[in-house]
């Protein structure tokens, strides 16, 4: 068998005089057939190393009526999206994992879909399946999505219904296990940032820090919504210092609200962590950019991507993948608490 000596494209009956096989063989092996003898597949698989055969995608597509692309969904306006490391490191995780498919991405940044423009477009076949990340209540045009294609959520679906898959973080351990830490540093006057109260992962935060309070015996301190943003973060910290004074320590339920928390504390002059401890939550890069460099609790975000991507691909394969996936938070100590 040789090699091709052109620089033109090969066709797959090419491959297949190759083999030896018949065109409609090489086609099946190209799709990933079972129905092929152990030979076959071995002459086909030569074949194509030899002739350095790249499958026509396009035709393909349209023999199997897939698109082989998948959109990313994040309901947040480009501000947030571009300005939070979290999307950044989504991003990469489920690329990382497409890079190892068919599959492209096709990435929909939308806070609404003002004339359902963007559900027009996945709903009309372009794409095979989408990742939907940082929903709020509001985003109800995500149902109309996710009754057209498969969905695989990043986060605890805001309406879970049987049949959803989704990928997350223990968001209740780790604002309890958040809480937990400080309190062992003999901290009694925690307050809170939360983030937006229309997203589980803000409840669940929220839910952690009071579970941890309350196992201490300790009263809930103050609380303010920092929007998952550092703007947030400073106001919320704002408003806590006028309502009450400075509490002992803060929980902020982003870095980036943290990153905020702190340059509101160091203007009032309270030093951080003697006169007022923080503590946020991602470990992000934001973490160890600020000064001191901020104790958090670690979620694996490029892990939460890669997961899934893998999640949607085995659905699209016919695969039965667990409905649920949660993966662990992490504290991690450094300067600020």
């Amino acid at each position: 068998m040789s090699t091709t000596t052109t620089h033109q494209a090969v066709t797959i009956e090419e491959v297949a005089a190759a083999a030896g096989v018949s065109r409609s063989t090489v086609s099946r092996v190209v799709n990933g057939s079972t129905s092929v003898s152990p030979a076959a597949l071995e002459a086909v698989r030569r074949a194509i190393a030899e002739l350095h055969y790249v499958p026509n995608r396009a035709a393909r597509s349209l023999a199997s009526r897939q698109t082989l692309a998948i959109g990313l969904v994040v309901p947040e306006d480009t501000t947030r999206f571009f300005g939070d490391p979290f999307f950044a490191s989504i991003v990469s995780g489920i690329n990382e994992r497409l890079l190892r498919s068919d599959y492209v991405l096709n990435l929909f940044i939308a806070s609404d879909d003002p004339g359902e423009k963007m559900t027009s477009y996945m709903r009309g076949g372009n794409v095979d399946g989408a990742i939907v990340v940082s929903h709020h209540t509001s985003d109800t045009f995500i149902d109309r999505i996710a009754a057209a294609m498969p969905v695989v959520y990043g986060g605890r679906p805001v309406r879970h219904r049987d049949g959803d898959y989704y990928v997350d973080v223990d968001n209740v351990a780790g604002g309890r296990d958040a809480t937990a830490y400080l309190i062992s540093q003999g901290h009694r006057r925690i307050a809170t940032i939360t983030g937006p109260l229309t997203m589980p992962a803000g409840v669940d935060r929220l839910d952690g820090y009071r579970a941890a309070l309350a196992d201490a015996g300790l009263d809930q301190g103050p609380q303010a919504d920092g929007a998952f943003t550092s703007d947030g973060g400073a106001e919320a910290m704002r408003r806590i210092l006028a309502d009450g004074g400075a509490p002992d320590a803060v929980f902020a339920a982003s870095d980036l609200m943290a990153r905020g928390a702190l340059e509101v504390l160091a203007a009032a002059g309270l030093r951080v962590p003697d006169d007022v401890a923080v503590i946020g939550f991602d470990d992000s890069p934001v973490a160890t950019s600020v000064t001191p460099a901020l104790t958090t609790m670690r979620q694996p975000s490029f892990e939460q991507g890669q997961t899934m991507a893998t999640v949607l691909l085995d659905v699209l394969a016919g695969r039965q993948p667990a409905h649920e996936t949660i993966l662990p938070t992490e504290l991690v100590v450094r300067a600020s608490a």
